[in-house]
């Protein structure tokens, strides 16, 4: 039997109670098929840790964590920590030591999914974004000059090199020509004239191995717009590490919600572990409630299986998210129910067991 290592950072407010239903979940996938299994290790990370200790993770972290084949993460923020300290120190650092240089994240409008857009249809949103994840604007250049002083000036840099934006086109083009579907490329070319120029430039040369894909490019602005207006347009879409996180929030409000966003932080080479994660922040002012909602987890423990080469398993996830979305009856508050994220926890489980025995 197969055992997969993961590491679990359950991290602050809501991520310990969405984290554990998403293990629940694996472990009942894991028992229904028979043929693997995972063994999860905890490590006490994130800001209650920074805290007591002055840092977001142990000094010899990532050497602790490389030893797992994925990474499953709840959430990271609390009040009183610095956004910025909590993102670099922690989320960060792990996506550019392991080098997950591909952010997945579905924007899918399941069958029961509340939608703001009028008279939306679920085929109508249906895109999967592929966002550059380790340089870019992220990736931490820049310089502060004079600090405090009048003349005070600040200088941040976008790192865009040729390999990191080459082959996170590259991906792409190729999850675009599996699934037969165009791709949309987005940038700010017109404003910023060395860096989104750059990567228009690239993503052109990739074309040319792609003579099948069909292929948009929108700058971002204008993306936002169609977004709303006409999401339809949309299917494979590749984007800077910045848009891509803007983009995508975008998105999760048009497909039911942040409760429902999923993420997954890969390494495709598999060198270092994935990270799979939901999309929607700590939510301090519901933490220890118990009406966070897990299905974002659960969505994200999908993308897992489907990473380890269990897409059966992945899909039938999604199908158990849409029943419960669709029955309407075992929903958290922000979905307009009224049940608890255990409760929710155990109705996607009872599906999983149905839907094997059946």
């Amino acid at each position: 039997m197969k055992t997969y290592k993961i590491a679990v950072i359950a991290g602050d407010g809501i991520g310990p109670e969405v984290i554990d239903e998403g293990i629940r979940v694996l472990n009942e996938v894991a028992k229904l098929d028979g043929r693997f299994r995972f063994d999860f290790t905890h490590f006490p990370w994130g800001c209650e840790f920074y805290k007591k200790h002055g840092k977001m993770m142990d000094d010899d972290g990532v050497e602790k964590l490389k030893k797992h084949d994925a990474i499953f993460l709840g959430a990271v923020g609390a009040p009183g920590v610095p956004d910025h300290i909590s993102l670099w120190d922690l989320l960060l650092t792990i996506r550019k030591s392991f080098d997950q240089y591909i952010n997945l994240r579905p924007v899918k409008l399941l069958k029961g999914a509340p939608c703001p857009l009028k008279n939306a249809k679920e085929e109508d949103i249906n895109m999967t974004f592929v966002r550059e994840n380790t340089e870019g604007e992220y990736a931490g250049s820049g310089a502060w000059l004079y600090k405090n002083s009048p003349n005070e000036v600040v200088i941040q840099n976008g790192v865009f090199s040729r390999k990191g934006c080459e082959r996170v086109i590259r991906y792409a083009y190729e999850l675009a020509k599996s699934q037969n579907k165009t791709l949309t490329s987005i940038s700010k070319a017109n404003a910023l004239n060395y860096s989104m120029v750059f990567w228009d430039k690239i993503f052109k040369e990739v074309g040319k191995d792609y003579p099948e894909v069909k292929t948009y490019s929108y700058l971002v602005d204008a993306a936002s717009m169609f977004m709303v207006k006409d999401p339809k347009r949309f299917e494979i879409v590749v984007t800077s590490n910045l848009f891509g996180d803007i983009l995508t929030d975008l998105g999760a409000a048009i497909a039911g919600g942040m409760g429902l966003a999923a993420g997954a932080n890969l390494n495709p080479e598999r060198v270092y572990p994935s990270m799979f994660e939901p999309i929607h922040g700590s939510a301090p002012d519901i933490a220890g409630k118990g009406v966070a909602n897990p299905l974002a987890t659960i969505w994200s423990a999908s993308q897992m299986l489907d990473f380890f080469g269990y897409a059966d398993w992945g899909a039938k996830l999604i199908d158990c998210i849409e029943e419960l979305l669709v029955e309407n009856k075992t929903l958290t508050p922000d979905l307009g129910g009224n049940a608890s994220t255990r409760e929710v926890g155990d109705a996607i489980i009872n599906k999983l067991k149905n839907s094997s025995a059946n």
